[in-house]
């Protein structure tokens, strides 16, 4: 923590993050004991604004949050699933695969198409009815430790900092929330989980975390074409057979599709750009059909959590716990890890809860920690362990079919005669050099059914005040040019869903030869989707993404 003198605030519980996590414990806790007080940071300028998932919700948490949901009136649970088709892409053509091959696990009758970020909005009317505060527009950007080395607390970012970090004209200092327990529920690769696993060793004995990049849109169909209630998952092109990944088309209401598609982040080659694959994935003769005379309407990405089961850190810590994706609850093969972060909110609120009854504070839940992986949110994990290492190993026809055939074994007998596989490298460490690698040219964007990336981030509404520090540290910038340019030929630049990362000439010019030499880096922070695939991505880890003032970023609607 810095020097700078911060108003303190103290609370029982402070928890960062009003995600599904977030939300979910601080509801339970009052539940539990509505005189506990409990505060929720928000980085977004409002909650739901930096939500973002496809999504599909398995209801499980929410039916043991709130029983009586379904009689309410304006719950955002408007779309049940009505149909489930399961396609392989081929360069011209398509299979469905047959519903009665898929393990149990993988129907989605009974869940919800719909948009977490409202999902998360209603979380929070129910949690500020109950008495808890919550704070959007307020970054938490460093952890507060006491003398043991245990969290007491978290201190926001300071505003009004100008870009070569002197205290501007409206300079404002962050403030310091102190409580007897923190809450981690950031979502993937937060910037204080990341501190805390690093710090605490948290990730020892397991496999490394892995990740995706999820990118999505929403687009307003011609009725014609529109399904509500289907739900339709591919793999396949426009990826190849080693590369992992798939897509998704969820029909919501008022003629409403959301399409989103899944790069796995162990992927090879460096001139590989999972913003311009999922453009040609639209293009299929399979897919576009559905986007005849249609409007596209919002865009976002976001990094996804993909380790599982063998890459879940230890989950508490002195004065604290971690939960959803800041813990990596995300079950790969249903794409969905909603309903977990909701399990683990309700999970840590009922340990802190307990302990805090019992005069603790600061201390180590151990008992979360233990209780986690014989819960609902370990079964859900547990079986589809092997899923994503026999994918990466086997690549997607033979390591996809081996998976499925996996995840029958542990559904059936509870075994697997793999085990539980590792993972190997981390995902930066997966990118080879560009000399193993021909240069992929992708079409350029017709601007009706494909399109560049810069009028995709004015979709997301992302904003950024320019006369600030650049919320993106490169470590090393002569390691950049040595190594991320010279040797991986710039992959920041194609893996970036928002244009962040450029790699120019004398003249300021994009260097159209990713290979060329006397180049300077250029960092468009302002472009900034916080997706956070380049604090994972990066060959060297040399970038470390970190808060922008509070309230900033993507501001997503219905997403």
């Amino acid at each position: 923590m810095s020097d700078i003198e911060r108003e303190s605030m103290e609370f029982d519980v402070v928890i960062v993050g009003a995600g599904p996590a977030g939300l979910a414990a601080a509801i339970r806790l009052k539940q539990v004991d509505p005189e506990l007080s409990v505060v929720v940071l928000e980085k977004g300028g409002e909650v739901g604004a930096h939500i973002l998932s496809g999504a599909v919700v398995d209801p499980i948490g929410i039916d043991k949050l709130l029983p009586d949901w379904r009689e309410e009136a304006d719950h955002p649970f408007r779309t049940p699933v009505t149909d489930d088709h399961f396609l392989v892409l081929g360069p011209a053509g398509s299979i469905r695969l047959p519903n009665f091959l898929m393990p149990p696990l993988m129907n989605n009758h009974g869940n919800y198409i719909v948009s977490l970020g409202n999902v998360c909005r209603w979380l929070a009317g129910k949690a500020e009815a109950l008495g808890v505060e919550i704070y959007p527009g307020f970054a938490a950007a460093g952890v507060i430790y006491n003398d043991e080395g245990a969290v007491t607390g978290v201190y926001t970012g300071d505003m009004g900092v100008e870009r070569d970090g002197t205290q501007g004209p409206n300079f404002a200092p962050g403030m310091a929330l102190m409580g007897k327990y923190v809450l981690i529920g950031e979502g993937a690769r937060g910037s204080l989980a990341k501190e805390l696993i690093a710090r605490y060793d948290l990730s020892a004995g397991r496999e490394p975390g892995k990740f995706g990049i999820g990118l999505k849109e929403l687009w307003q169909i011609k009725p014609e074409n529109h399904k509500q209630g289907l739900v339709q998952h591919s793999f396949g092109w426009p990826l190849d057979m080693k590369t992992g990944g798939g897509s998704f088309l969820y029909h919501l209401e008022d003629n409403l599709v959301a399409v989103g598609f899944v790069v796995h982040l162990n992927y090879k080659n460096p001139y590989l750009s999972p913003f311009e694959e999922f453009q040609r994935f639209k293009t299929h003769p399979a897919i576009r059909g559905t986007f005849e005379g249609a409007k596209r309407i919002g865009y976002g990405a976001r990094a996804i959590t993909e380790g599982g089961w063998q890459s879940v850190p230890k989950m508490s810590f002195p004065g604290g716990v971690l939960m959803g994706c800041s813990a990596g609850l995300v079950n790969v093969p249903r794409i969905k890890g909603s309903h977990n972060a909701v399990l683990s909110g309700i999970m840590a609120a009922d340990h802190v809860a307990e302990a805090i009854h019992a005069g603790r504070a600061n201390d180590d839940l151990i008992s979360y920690e233990e209780a986690w992986r014989g819960s609902d949110i370990g079964k859900d994990l547990k079986r589809v362990r092997n899923v994503k290492p026999l994918w990466s190993r086997f690549g997607t026809i033979l390591g996809v079919g081996i998976g499925g055939l996996d995840m029958w074994l542990n559904t059936l007998f509870g075994v697997s005669p793999f085990g539980t596989l590792k993972h190997g490298k981390t995902d930066a460490a997966s990118l080879e050099p560009a000399a193993k690698h021909k240069k992929i040219d992708y079409p350029k964007p017709d601007g009706v059914l494909t399109f560049d990336r810069l009028s995709s981030v004015f979709l997301s509404g992302t904003n950024h005040e320019e006369d600030q520090p650049v919320h993106l540290h490169v470590r090393d910038m002569a390691l950049q040019v040595n190594s991320e340019h010279d040797v991986f030929a710039g992959p920041s630049t194609r893996y970036c869903p928002a244009g962040v990362y450029e790699w120019v000439d004398a003249d300021g010019n994009a260097a159209a030869d990713p290979t060329a030499k006397d180049v300077r880096y250029v960092i468009n922070a302002q472009n900034c989707v916080h997706c956070k695939t380049c604090d994972i991505k990066d060959p060297n880890q040399n970038i470390n993404w970190v808060p922008p003032q509070g309230g900033e970023g993507p501001v997503y609607a219905n997403m």
